[in-house]
């Protein structure tokens, strides 16, 4: 078995003498300007559950929430406001469902699933303007949002390890 071993790389300090540098700082950080156009750039990209259940609660009609998987995952538990347009029938059935001039916030399983990542690509180049819920219905649930099923609605219980116990504001 190959291992790997890291040594932390050396800077000097004032006086000129060797301090031992993290593998956090192996690579320094970028430019703050370009620190802030790259996580700029994300957030055009990308949304998450708590904002997007803050906002369709204050009733917001500025976007439109897609489930992009199959009917038997989608029958499981989706977001009550959410329109159900699996990724292989978008370019088929988009333009019916979707108006291209409202924004659209795309979800899937979960992170470790690219299903939201295709089906945003699939929406952008059919023209229409896309976001990605990370976490997609994993921490939709995980965070304690009501879902929708096949037999009606259910709420499980805040997982801690993802959003506040008590319901509130995770303050970020």
């Amino acid at each position: 078995m190959i291992t790997e071993t890291r040594h932390p790389t050396a800077t000097a300090d004032s006086a000129g003498l060797a301090t031992p540098t993290s593998p956090v700082l192996a690579v320094p950080p970028a430019d703050p300007a370009d620190a802030a156009a790259y996580f700029a750039a994300r957030l055009a990209f990308h949304t998450d559950p708590t904002d997007v259940h803050g906002a369709l609660a204050a009733g917001a009609t500025d976007f439109v929430v897609v489930d992009s998987r199959s009917t038997e995952a989608w029958d499981q538990g989706h977001v009550p406001e959410a329109v159900h347009l699996p990724t292989a029938r978008i370019p088929q059935d988009a333009a019916q469902l979707l108006d291209p001039a409202v924004p659209v916030v795309v979800y899937c399983w979960g992170p470790g699933c690219d299903g939201a990542t295709r089906a945003a690509l699939a929406l952008s180049r059919l023209g229409y303007r896309v976001k990605e819920m990370l976490g997609g219905i994993e921490y939709w649930i995980r965070e304690g949002y009501e879902v929708t099923t096949w037999e009606g609605t259910e709420r499980r219980p805040v997982d801690p390890l993802t959003a506040p116990v008590g319901g509130g504001d995770c303050g970020c």
